[in-house]
């Protein structure tokens, strides 16, 4: 029974995060801001309008990298305050006076690259091959060349970074701020209803009248924000549209897919394949879950019911401890030990409150331990989501011990192999515990229905959706409310036919992700699940051979594009296989739950 969110300061400190592991004090935060306005200073002083020999540039860089470094932190420290309570106005306030500063000082140090990118290429070659840390952070500025701006140009823009992510911060206050959900009624019983109450509670809610009420209720209250939310997403695609026009870029999907480094064809692949390919695979699940469960019609509401709501035992966040250690421990002593740390030390914040981000995430600041967000609520998703966030732990670990701050922004295209990887680990391991057929059932339906759906399904087709968004914004045109509603229920029933029936409410999907913000990000988490598929085969077939090759990918960063990362895995991503034996894999996944089931179609 879902309960009424407490207020943060009402939630038990266990079961928060403990930031005072990047600063036991403000005070000692704000010395660092203090340290970075004096480096700033410092690099302006000694190098502004003296970029022009190798030597100064690496010198250069070894500065601006210790200022860097410092900047996460102070950031991470302000920002993930606000990501668990949007209602407390003095961290919000903190964090943009925080924000105002960074931007100034990156302002101030936009010649750092705008002087590097004007040397001749001998200059700055000679400036890689001296280079250590910088180099592969050199590296990109010559491959970034064709698309910079005038240096004042791109002082400007620096500036004004804060106010070109105020599209995202209005979603989030919007979102969790604004929007306060009315009780639902049903058959005279009040219900209370929230977002992460919907998401996390009501969506898997074994009570059909139930379910579906909150879905109608939860549908009804957020179309009340439908044209804010729209107006902030269309100035977001705007100004990518706008940035890509004016860095002489052919199309805003050539602009995101950029900085990615992946081509134009595995993105559209990965979403023209699943599609096609995954749709009958998933349709055959809509059906197995109205049979299971004696549904009088398939809607969009039931998507989520578990295939064996009976079996589905709470799992306390000590329990968790027991199955993530066991399940993640193939991957090594170490690795177990950073998920005790984790737990220990107060990495995770489980608690349930008002104000709270939705979803989960894993932020892992350069110099620091990582922190993840999520929602605790007792199920075993929860345990696949935790082991999912501490794929994203280990894999910063391995590569920011192992690479300077330059080289860890791994780009997005695989970024989510290592998080889904756990998650599939850990499936394996459970198959492993146990020879009762429900509860093989049980786990290949949570592979399929959390791991597999929640990848594969609803962020590729919220990638479906952002694609047709983006074609309109290519073309010169915007979107509305009424546009995007009708795009995402377009994607809905071309990949779910008639097996399911749209709702009304389903058309608003577009609404509830952040990821639209974020660029061209929905779709990696098929690409990366992808990957994590076939190198989990190989772990399964090889063993310590596939290991040890996964534990170099993790550490090698941003210091290999994702083919080479894949290829270092012993995957090949530029042909259509890995994609189509992923899909196969889930399909014959769904067979043997229907076999289990004692089901036929």
């Amino acid at each position: 029974m879902a309960k009424e969110l407490l207020a943060r300061k009402d939630v038990p400190v266990e079961l928060t995060w403990d930031l005072s592991l990047i600063y036991k004090t403000e005070e000692d935060m704000y010395a660092d801001v203090a340290k970075v306005e004096k480096l700033r200073d410092q690099i302006v002083e000694s190098y502004k309008g003296k970029l022009n020999t190798a030597q100064n540039i690496v010198a250069c860089l070894d500065e601006y990298r210790k200022l860097i470094e410092l900047v996460i932190l102070v950031e991470h420290y302000t920002d993930l305050a606000v990501s668990v309570d949007y209602y407390d106005g003095k961290n919000q306030d903190r964090n943009s006076k925080i924000g105002r500063i960074i931007s100034a000082t990156l302002s101030a140090l936009s010649f750092v690259e705008s002087e590097i990118v004007e040397q001749k290429e001998e200059v700055i070659e000679e400036a890689i091959g001296m280079a250590k840390e910088s180099k592969n952070f050199l590296k990109d500025i010559l491959r970034g060349k064709p698309h910079k701006l005038h240096p004042e140009a791109e002082r400007v823009l620096t500036a004004i970074a804060p106010t070109l992510n105020s599209p995202y911060e209005v979603y989030n206050v919007t979102k969790l701020a604004d929007m306060k959900f009315d009780n639902f009624t049903v058959d005279g019983k009040e219900y209370p209803l929230g977002y992460s109450l919907f998401e996390d509670d009501y969506e898997y809610d074994p009570r059909t009248d139930v379910r579906r009420a909150a879905f109608t209720a939860f549908s009804k209250k957020i179309k009340e924000y439908e044209n804010v939310t729209a107006t902030a997403y269309d100035t977001t695609v705007q100004q990518e549209k706008i940035m890509a026009t004016l860095r002489g870029f052919d199309s805003v999907f050539d602009s995101l897919l950029f900085s990615q480094k992946v081509s134009r064809d595995l993105y559209d692949r990965q979403i023209d394949t699943i599609m096609e390919k995954l749709a009958p695979h998933m349709r055959k699940y809509a059906r197995l879950i109205k049979k299971l469960h004696n549904l009088d019609r398939m809607t969009y509401a039931d998507l989520k019911l578990p295939i064996d709501t009976d079996y589905s035992p709470k799992v306390t966040i000590e329990e968790s401890k027991e199955y993530i250690e066991k399940g993640l421990s193939i991957l090594g002593e170490d690795y177990v030990k950073m998920v005790q740390t984790a737990y220990k030390d107060r990495w995770v914040d489980f608690a349930q409150n008002k104000g709270k981000s939705t979803g989960g995430f894993c932020a892992s600041p350069y110099g620091r331990n990582s922190f993840i967000l999520l929602t605790w609520n007792e199920r075993m998703s929860d345990v696949f989501t935790l082991a999912h966030e501490l794929g994203h732990a280990g894999h910063f670990k391995a590569c920011n011990n192992a690479q300077s701050i330059f080289d860890t922004e791994v780009s997005t295209y695989f970024v989510e192999s290592p998080s889904t990887m756990n998650e599939l680990l850990m499936g394996h391991y459970l198959l492993k515990t146990s020879t009762d057929e429900r509860f093989r059932r049980w786990v290949l339906s949570n592979m399929v229905s959390n791991t597999y759906y929640h990848n594969f399904v609803t962020h590729l087709l919220e990638a479906a959706y952002q694609r047709e968004v983006y074609r309109i914004v290519d073309a010169g045109g915007s979107v509305q409310a009424d546009t995007l509603s009708g795009i995402m229920k377009d994607v809905l029933t071309k990949f779910w036919g008639d097996e399911v029936e749209l709702t009304e409410g389903a058309e608003l999907t577009w609404m509830r992700q952040p990821h639209y913000y974020m660029g061209l990000y929905s779709y990696t988490y098929s690409a990366g699940l992808t990957i994590a598929t076939q190198v989990c085969k190989r772990i399964e077939t090889e063993g310590t051979k596939a290991i040890e090759d996964w534990k170099k990918v993790l550490a090698a960063g941003s210091t290999k594009t994702p083919v080479e990362l894949a290829a270092m895995a012993g995957i090949d991503i530029t042909t259509d296989q890995p994609l189509l034996d992923t899909i196969d894999t889930i399909g014959s996944m769904i067979d043997e739950i229907y076999e289990l089931s004692h089901l036929s179609e």
